[in-house]
């Protein structure tokens, strides 16, 4: 979110789409691509910013970490929400605080850093859990204790208390991936670009920026290897551009557009695999509150009501991707069928009229895609049919995803922003990056709410299904009222394939790097 953040988080990226597969391509020719299965070329919406798991900042980010960091466990490839082992042998809730682990036996760090220990979990973990480093995945690990080192390889995980979705978003995400304590320690504190003492199935060994990454098998990993000998990360924004170089035969696989799946599954190009899933990643216009133009509730009520939500989704995705009524997908606890506003002009220039805001002149940030752009251009015309001047900004991953962060210069000049953060199966995955702490951090909104704090706290500790439905219901009211938020879709997640590869996907289409494997 990584926000896989969505989503992918699921979350965010650097690289501007125009042009970018024909840059990639010029210093990646495709006679590079392997013809004897032992390379996989894929496709990655964003660059590297970040391969440290306390840190990360988009899906793709997240993907490389799970392969040159080993989590304790990860989901399943396949269509059903589980997990499996990687980096533990063993691993069980002795109780409703206490969690035992055992490492793997021979698992070894890179550049002379030694094994992979108990005491390199309890430094993974603790450090994301600690208020001090200001990691934005702290909330993954809010409920933790300490973690205790029994002996070289085994441990316990204390909570301080329950904590429902533990083995949902925690375990099996990044945020149980072992970093080693001694290399961390040394470089200050913080992994960037280039990665130290990794240890998983795979091995990064080559970054040219905005062009590809390069992972390759881990020779000393002695448990189940990755299924391809290299990996070739080619970044490329916009998902029409990446299908146009699937078809060119540049890459074994890529998500598609929303918009191009009709197309796709119709007239599959021969020899691939068009797939769709269901997506937990959410969409919305968000306004920031803090902006002088936004302060006054009236006018983000009346943006609101000037969105005619079902013609920007069905624009922006030609009838694929049908209208979300907040950040919790269909199938979790939370999900909604309704808002409380509708799409409604006249009212909205009726509180335009009464915050004296006519002739209003706003900005809206988007990523630079083709669907983002279609989107913003019908949200564009809704708000000039009430009188609202709007200008499209558009935006590389590099730029985007630090527009509403508060180390940057532009946050309180942010108004009006197109997002879209990837999830975890559990709805406190999308409630806590708008919490009050991710204010400046993914909370670009600034939206600040004590009682949605409280219910999302509230919302980790229950295990009933209606009870925690109605939690979530709340906390996406809340959002509703401040007058930040017009949600609008939950899109479906295309993607497609050659069919001489297996691609490990979860159930909602986002990737595992390490379970592609040859057909």
């Amino acid at each position: 979110m990584n926000p896989q953040k969505t989503n992918g988080l699921s979350r965010r990226s650097l690289l501007a789409s125009a042009g970018a597969f024909g840059a990639a391509s010029l210093a990646y020719p495709r006679m590079a691509i392997s013809q004897d299965g032992k390379i996989l070329t894929v496709r990655s919406y964003s660059d590297l910013q970040l391969l440290d798991p306390a840190f990360r900042l988009s899906l793709p980010e997240e993907d490389i970490i799970r392969a040159i960091y080993p989590p304790l466990i990860e989901p399943v490839a396949g269509d059903v929400w589980q997990w499996k082992m990687v980096a533990a042998a063993s691993i069980e809730q002795l109780d409703g605080l206490t969690v035992a682990f055992t490492l793997k036996d021979n698992m070894g760090f890179t550049d002379g850093y030694g094994e992979v220990t108990a005491d390199d979990v309890k430094f993974s973990i603790e450090r994301i859990a600690d208020p001090a480093n200001e990691s934005p995945y702290a909330g993954d690990w809010s409920a933790l204790k300490e973690v205790e080192v029994k002996d070289r390889l085994s441990g316990l995980i204390h909570l301080k208390n329950k904590f429902v979705p533990l083995w949902t978003t925690t375990l099996p995400t990044p945020a149980s991936c072992i970093v080693s304590r001694k290399a961390v320690e040394e470089i200050g504190g913080k992994i960037e670009t280039t990665p130290v003492a990794q240890s998983g199935q795979y091995l990064l060994t080559e970054w040219v920026p905005k062009q590809r990454t390069i992972l390759k098998r881990n020779p000393d990993w002695a448990h189940e290897p990755g299924g391809f000998e290299e990996i070739h990360i080619i970044p490329i924004e916009d998902p029409a551009t990446a299908e146009r170089g699937f078809e060119a035969g540049d890459l074994d696989y890529t998500w598609t557009s929303v918009s191009s799946l009709p197309r796709l599954k119709e007239s599959p190009p021969a020899g691939s695999v068009v797939l769709e899933k269901p997506s937990l990643a959410y969409v919305w216009l968000g306004m920031n509150k803090d902006n002088e133009a936004l302060k006054d509730v009236r006018i983000r009520r009346a943006i609101q009501h000037a969105i005619d939500r079902e013609v920007v989704v069905d624009a922006a995705y030609f009838g694929a991707a049908s209208v979300g009524n907040g950040i919790i997908a269909p199938g979790l606890p939370g999900n909604r069928d309704s808002v409380t506003y509708d799409y409604d002009p006249d009212r909205a220039r009726e509180l335009l009229a009464e915050a004296g805001a006519e002739g209003l002149s706003v900005t809206l940030d988007i990523l630079n895609q083709t669907e983002r752009l279609t989107a913003a251009q019908v949200i564009q015309a809704n708000l000039a049919d009430v009188g609202i001047n709007c200008e499209i900004k558009q935006n590389d991953s590099g730029t985007f995803w630090s527009l509403g962060s508060k180390e940057g210069d532009y946050f309180l000049e942010l108004q009006l922003v197109l997002g879209r953060y990837s999830m975890q199966p559990d709805p406190s995955w999308a409630t806590v990056w708008f919490t009050p702490e991710q204010i400046g951090v993914w909370n670009w909104e600034r939206f600040d709410s004590a009682e949605y704090k409280e219910l999302h706290e509230a919302g980790l500790v229950e295990s009933d299904p209606a009870k925690r439905d109605e939690i979530y219901k709340k906390m996406q009211a809340l959002m509703d009222e401040s007058g930040c938020y017009v949600f609008l879709t939950h899109e479906v997640v295309g993607a497609i394939h050659k069919d001489t590869i297996e691609p490990g996907l979860k159930p909602n289409g986002e990737s595992l790097l390490a379970d592609f494997k040859p057909a």
